[in-house]
């Protein structure tokens, strides 16, 4: 029987300073909850609201859907919600891409990033530590269990570049036309904030700056930041495929 002291713990891991105090994080849904627990996330604990569910997750402890809406951050909760533990970081490799994030805040940017970098097989996804994290509910819904299959680590981006040993890419709107640019088989692609794009002191360390070039006559500002990791990863694998 769930407690009301593990109700509202589960209910307060929707704010990141209980996540981080406890080292947990809440996912909702079925599908993603069996990615994780076959990826090697290490469960807490797992909540169905009906019998049949537990029957897929043996473990499970069965609650009200009154319960389970208490602990949900969804308006209308799915039947399955799990608690896991943080996984701890890799070792960050550079026999490849590495995407690294400057300040990107929307939820639904970085989960889509993160499925991008899944699908491209790009293992480790570096974020300076304003990125809006990567445990958030938000988050977890929008990268569909990609975040089990990459390394998401957060750092001082500053000086994670003036350390960097590998060539460092960024994405401007001013930078050179991406599609005739000989790229290297591995770097570093930086990509900035939604509203500012690469700030002055990251831009600093930055020797090869990227663009996409527009096509149509609008006047639009800029590609939204997933959209422009999609489409130079693609470039990237591309050149060194």
């Amino acid at each position: 029987m769930v407690t009301k002291n593990q109700i509202k713990l589960v209910a307060s891991l929707q704010q990141k300073k209980y996540r981080t105090k406890h080292g947990l994080f809440v996912v909702e849904g079925k599908k993603v909850i069996k990615e994780l627990l076959e990826s090697g996330f290490e469960p807490f604990k797992l909540f169905v609201d009906n019998a049949q569910e537990k029957d897929d997750f043996h473990d499970a402890e069965l609650v009200s859907k009154s319960e389970l809406k208490q602990m949900s951050s969804l308006s209308n909760a799915n039947g399955v919600l799990g608690v896991f533990r943080v996984l701890d970081t890799k070792k960050i490799e550079n026999t490849d891409w590495v995407v690294a994030l400057d300040s990107v805040r929307d939820p639904g940017n970085l989960g889509t990033i993160i499925r991008l970098c899944d699908w491209f097989g790009v293992k480790h996804l570096i974020c300076s530590l304003d990125t809006v994290d990567c445990y958030n509910p938000k988050v977890l819904q929008a990268t569909m269990g990609s975040i089990a299959r990459v390394n998401i680590v957060y750092v001082n981006l500053e000086e994670f570049l003036t350390n960097a040993e590998t060539p460092i890419y960024g994405a401007f709107m001013d930078g050179d036309v991406v599609y005739h640019k000989e790229l290297p088989k591995f770097g570093i692609l930086v990509l900035g904030n939604e509203a500012n794009g690469i700030s002055a002191e990251i831009n600093s360390k930055i020797k090869n700056r990227i663009a996409i070039p527009q096509f149509g006559s609008t006047t639009t500002e800029s590609l939204n930041v997933a959209t422009a990791t999609g489409i130079l990863l693609n470039e990237l694998r591309r050149g060194s495929g």
